[in-house]
């Protein structure tokens, strides 16, 4: 698999070959094949136990790989300790030295290598992390933000060519967490390097990162643009991993046009082709992908009022919740049981409640399908010693 570099960016790739890693009789990470262009900002994404801690840490040199190589700018570094290898890791501990100030914490590294005039260096760090005002407190009168900020200053201060982020905002609450990610998105593009960012936080992963890897029991199960893997899933476990998708398993009655036509319950439904990832054959099954904001709501007594052209299917309100930007409904349909609505809360519809007769309509092109037959539980773990 082999993302795009944006462009005008620096760095080094990274390249995986045929990797893998087991404990005993438990494979962590099966084989696979992943190319991370230099000056990206990658993500990889899973549910714990899938294998995504594992294979950062089979970059930095703290695991060694079963199978296959690890190479950095075309160099095999595969056999080489993590101390030489041109990586820092951030951890979510963030590790600092509580008896030293920031400034000292950031000037560890270059101290350490025995480089005696640190000053500019230190203070461009700290300006780039927007810290140097802080420079002289101590870890501990700093905010979490801050500490995590702190820590990537130290990373980078050595000049590494790849930065790898292990969970780095797992211990900060949402909103610190919210505003970390739009840090660590800037910092990324003002230094060019390869961003390597292991995550189970699918908003987390889809805001700063140019690609994303979801990765599921071992494997990549699909690799893309944040915005191509939400609208355009290719399997049910990345549909359901990323946000919320509602599947209605339907027949498949014609595909002799631009878009299959389907049969769900009593009712049919139309799917453009070029977006079903399955092979659709007259006579099998299908599911039918719709995200629930894509989903408009009428009441049954306006039904005439839907637009011509519209997938639509019948139902009734079971739970309804006001969530502030939008009011989230479950609705049981013949068609499927449990689907999910999002509206938006601009113009509410008083009738819009539980029990309440609803029609549901989406515009056809914003379905997807899927092999009905990959119909599994999405977000299951899978714990290992030493996996993640």
């Amino acid at each position: 698999m082999t993302t795009t570099a944006p462009a005008g960016t620096s760095g080094t790739d990274v390249r995986l070959t045929g990797i893998s890693k087991t404990y005993g009789s438990f494979t962590a990470v099966h084989p696979l094949d992943l190319t991370v262009p230099a000056g990206s900002f990658f993500a990889l994404l899973g549910a714990s136990g899938c294998g995504k801690t594992t294979t950062l840490r089979m970059i930095a040199g703290l695991e060694e790989p079963s199978t296959g190589t690890v190479e950095l700018a075309g160099r095999n570094v595969t056999g080489l300790p993590a101390y030489k290898r041109p990586v820092n890791t951030v951890f979510q501990s963030y590790a600092l030295f509580p008896h030293l100030d920031i400034y000292e914490n950031v000037a560890f590294g270059l101290r350490r290598r025995g480089i005696k005039s640190v000053k500019k260096q230190v203070d461009e760090m700290l300006e780039l992390v927007q810290l140097g005002d802080l420079a002289r407190r101590r870890p501990q009168q700093l905010s979490g933000g801050q500490q995590q900020r702190v820590a990537v200053a130290r990373a980078l201060i050595n000049h590494p060519q790849v930065l790898l982020l292990d969970e780095p905002l797992g211990a900060l609450d949402l909103k610190l967490r919210r505003q970390m990610q739009l840090e660590l998105k800037r910092i990324q593009h003002e230094v060019g390097i390869t961003f390597i960012h292991v995550t189970h936080d699918q908003e987390e992963a889809m805001t700063m990162a140019d690609t994303v890897a979801v990765m599921n029991a071992g494997r990549i199960e699909q690799l893309g643009a944040p915005a191509d893997l939400y609208e355009t899933p290719r399997t049910t476990f990345v549909a359901n991993f990323l946000g919320t998708s509602n599947l209605i398993t339907a027949d498949v009655l014609d595909t002799s046009g631009d878009d299959i036509l389907l049969r769900a319950s009593h009712t049919k439904l139309a799917l453009p082709a070029t977006r079903c990832t399955a092979s659709a054959r007259t006579g099998e099954k299908l599911l039918v992908g719709i995200r629930p904001e894509k989903i408009t709501l009428t009441h049954a007594d306006d039904a005439g009022s839907v637009p011509d052209g519209r997938n639509r299917i019948t139902g009734r309100i079971t739970e309804s919740s006001f969530t502030g930007v939008s009011t989230q409904y479950l609705v049981d349909s013949p068609a499927a049981s449990g689907l999910s609505v999002y509206e938006q809360n601009i113009e509410r519809d008083s009738r819009l409640v539980p029990g309440a007769e609803v029609v549901l309509h989406w515009n056809p092109g914003h379905s997807f399908g899927l092999d009905a037959a990959q119909n599994i539980e999405a977000g299951t773990d899978v714990e290992a010693e030493g996996a993640g």
